[in-house]
């Protein structure tokens, strides 16, 4: 055996088998997969079809070919198909020759025994475990070759360290949607540096930003799909493209010729890692397709489990699943779940009703999460709650499912009310108003019968239309609620619609009134025995009674109604006694008052009710008025308005709170004027949610007791606190770039130095304590406060 003259170096970008010169983004995945094969001798870069692995592998091979004496070499194996040529194809790739007295991998070895040199194998998928013999026996014969291998499945060799190569970024639906923004998000620069080749002169504006983003985002950031959509620009525009996506294995067919077959169009991409599985797993691939969003695997062990599948089996075929880039794991706070990319699914869902499995798959999806619904509602008062509350917040996607299904069942009228009712608590305490009142209606519209489920849901849209300042859709589905539940004779809803009735009456200003129903309601849901009608119905009862004048029974029952949250480690129901007794001590105790929302607002540091978060914040700014610290107020009204606005309420629909936030906010505006009060207001609005509570519990009561008093004390440089400003403002790394006109790298930077000097971890954090720094400057002298307020507004009006 002999070797050719061919070059074993890969001399230059251009013998790679892709352009490495149009590469966008994957700055971490280019660094991660550098630092790895740094310390690794197998590294494999697996993903789901069409994510960029063999582009990534190719710009890795070369910025790294001179780390190698011997340099790089690439073989693409995608179009091989049998296995028994795979050293065959490798050597002819190093420039070897057969030799009819030895074997191929023989003649590999001695070739590169004594050479340093990095082999790329790339599609390794459809060879796996050919290629996993190979390099395996490569890497034991060859001390000096490392191996970079593309694969949608690990090799499982000893050895190996694996990266999974992720979808591009894509902008979230709330993310801004500026030119400047939007590119920070790697699958739109992509999609826009497609679209220019395509359709020379194509650039992001902000007429066309937002389709843009929603594109992406449909392709779930896939590159390939991407790309296969920008070709469309030369006969659709974005909002064609946009409306056919719904059929997008059509749509996406269209691609260069040099293309290999498996990504020429989106449909062959997918069959390609669908031919990889095998049966069992091409049935769970399907029937997963029934969730939405992403699942755990207690989900799937139930969903998937029928006709020939046993629980048993289903671990195995997960990680089989997630090993071959068909699932993606994701973890978040000791929480392992799985999801498939939108286009993964919608092939998974094609297949499931092919094979007329979609029925019950979709039954037994339903059934798992009324059941998880059910669980929900009896365990609701404890001290599980904030749990209960994150998993849903967790399957919230698979609650609308669920829903969407049982809307659907005839035979099974009460099944969709059931499930929304239940929910109502859920989503109540999400703030999730205009979605809890769609689903009841739905529901109600879907359900015209007598039944108990009917007068529980037309009760709490009551509630919810009271919430949004419709009195007269309350009045008219509590009239039905009542008349029902007398018919049925349900005492306890009976006494629930009461109390309803009662909270609409103090909107009303009719507090006599307010006070006789929310009494009776409280007597009805004591005698029922239900627990957490009556902490509520304590508490509202107490709160109209503090505030007609018998003030020590108001209190008196209030606690009453913590004692018992606290003796049931309960904590959203206690959160709102919290704040009644804070409004009121107000009059009478500012201390008091204020410690009181205070701790209700801690209670809600992981749990985002923001309802209640409104009120806090509100009654924070009161207090910030009574001690005469009117930036902070302005900038907690401007917190509490992004809470209200959020829940789509206003404190003006409730008289009490109604009342006192015109009068408040009235000072404020006349003790800071104009200008300098808008602008508190607008920077405490648009502070992230975390950042506004750090702010409102921080700059309440410092936690040790010390604050810093000018600015000569502040760790950062001018040009840090410019920057922190910027952050405090919203901007992303880009857009303060723009402002400074300074390149994003170097705002970066700036942005590290700063979490890094603060000890913060967040940019939330950093807006935090830059809000507070305006706080501090108030606290030193009137006429301090004055010059500062002055120039943060024209800071914030320049």
């Amino acid at each position: 055996m002999t070797t050719t003259a061919r070059p074993s170096v890969l001399e230059s970008a251009e013998t790679l088998p892709v352009d490495v010169t149009s590469f966008v983004g994957r700055r971490q995945q280019l660094t991660d997969t550098k630092r790895l094969l740094a310390t690794s001798r197998i590294v494999t870069l697996t993903g789901p079809g069409g994510v960029g692995k063999t582009r990534l592998a190719a710009h890795v091979a070369a910025g790294v070919r001179r780390d190698f004496r011997d340099g790089v070499r690439f073989v693409e194996l995608a179009e091989l198909h049998d296995a028994s040529l795979l050293t065959h194809t490798v050597a002819q790739q190093l420039g070897l020759h057969d030799q009819p007295s030895r074997t191929t991998i023989d003649v590999i070895i001695e070739h590169l025994g004594s050479r340093e040199l990095l082999l790329t194998l790339d599609n390794c998928e459809h060879l796996v475990g050919d290629c996993a013999v190979f390099v395996d026996a490569l890497v034991r014969a060859c001390p000096r070759v490392r191996i970079l291998a593309t694969s949608r499945q690990s090799l499982g060799v000893y050895g190996e360290t694996t990266l999974v190569v992720p979808p591009l970024p894509v902008p979230a639906p709330d993310d801004a949607l500026s030119p400047d923004a939007l590119t920070q998000h790697d699958a739109v620069r992509l999609f826009v540096d497609r679209a220019g080749a395509v359709l020379p002169g194509f650039e992001l504006r902000g007429q066309n930003g937002p389709a843009v983003a929603r594109l992406c985002r449909a392709l779930d950031g896939i590159p390939l799909a991407i790309e296969l959509a920008a070709v469309w620009l030369r006969a659709l525009s974005l909002g064609q493209i946009e409306e056919r996506l719904a059929e997008r294995f059509s749509l996406l067919n269209v691609s260069p010729r040099s293309a290999p077959p498996r990504q020429r169009t989106l449909q062959a991409l997918i069959d390609w890692s669908h031919d990889l599985c095998s049966p069992s797993e091409r049935r769970l691939w399907a029937r997963a397709s029934v969730f939405s969003g992403s699942f755990d695997l207690a989900g799937i062990e139930y969903v998937g489990a029928f006709d020939g599948m046993s629980r048993e089996e289903i671990p195995g075929l997960v990680l089989s699943l997630a090993d071959k880039s068909i699932l993606i794991r994701d973890e978040h706070d000791g929480h392992v779940r799985h999801r498939m990319l939108e286009t993964v699914r919608e092939y998974g869902l094609a297949r499931l009703v092919a094979a007329e499995e979609d029925a019950t798959a979709r039954r037994r999806h339903h059934d798992w999460y009324a059941r998880m619904v059910e669980r929900f509602q009896a365990d609701w008062m404890g001290p599980g709650q904030e749990d209960w509350i994150l998993r849903l917040r967790r399957e919230h996607a698979n609650l609308r499912e669920a829903f969407a299904f049982s809307l659907a069942q005839r035979d099974d009228g009460v099944a969709a009310l059931r499930l929304a009712d239940r929910l109502g608590t859920y989503l109540g305490v999400q703030g999730f108003n205009s979605v809890t009142r769609q689903w009841l209606d739905q529901a109600l519209a879907a359900s015209p019968g007598p039944s108990p489920e009917r007068a529980s849901a037309l009760r709490r849209c009551g509630w919810v239309a009271l919430l949004q300042g419709d009195l007269d859709g309350a009045r008219e589905r509590l009239d039905e609620a009542a008349e029902l539940a007398g018919r049925l004779g349900l005492a306890t809803e009976s006494a629930y619609v009461t109390l309803v009735e009662g909270m609409r009456a103090a909107s009303l200003d009719d507090m006599e009134q307010a006070a006789a129903l929310t009494g009776e309601a409280m007597a009805g849901l004591r005698a029922g025995h239900d627990v957490s009608g009556v902490i509520l119905a304590t508490s509202v009862h107490g709160l109209i009674l503090g505030h007609g004048g018998e003030r020590e029974r108001g209190l008196d029952l209030l606690q009453e109604s913590l004692a018992v949250t606290a003796r049931r480690g309960e904590a959203i129901w206690r959160s709102w006694a919290l704040l009644a007794l804070s409004f009121l001590e107000f009059d009478h105790d500012l201390a008091h008052a204020e410690a009181a929302v205070r701790e209700s607002l801690n209670l809600r540091r992981r749990v985002s009710a923001k309802f209640l978060m409104a009120f806090a914040f509100e009654i924070l700014a009161w207090t910030s008025v009574r001690q005469e610290r009117h930036v902070r107020a302005a900038t907690l009204f401007g917190a509490a308005t992004a809470m209200w606005q959020a829940v789509g309420t206003s404190p003006d629909f409730f008289r009490l709170v109604g009342a006192a936030h015109q009068r408040h906010s009235a000072t404020v505006r006349a003790a800071l004027g104009d200008q300098r009060h808008d602008a508190a207001f607008r920077r405490g609005r648009a502070l992230p949610e975390q950042a506004a509570i750090d702010y409102a519990l921080d700059a309440a009561s410092p936690a040790d007791g010390q604050t810093r008093s000018s600015d000569e004390e502040s760790p950062l440089t001018p040009r840090e606190s410019e920057i922190a400003e910027l952050v405090c403002e919203g901007l992303t790394n880009r857009e303060i770039a723009a402002r400074l006109v300074i390149a994003p790298r170097t705002a970066e930077g700036h942005v590290q130095r700063i979490l890094a000097k603060l000890g913060f971890t967040s940019r939330a954090q950093v807006a935090a304590w830059y809000v507070n720094r305006l706080l501090i400057r108030e606290r030193r002298t009137p006429a301090d406060a004055d010059g500062d307020a002055r120039r943060a507004g024209q800071r914030d009006t320049g």
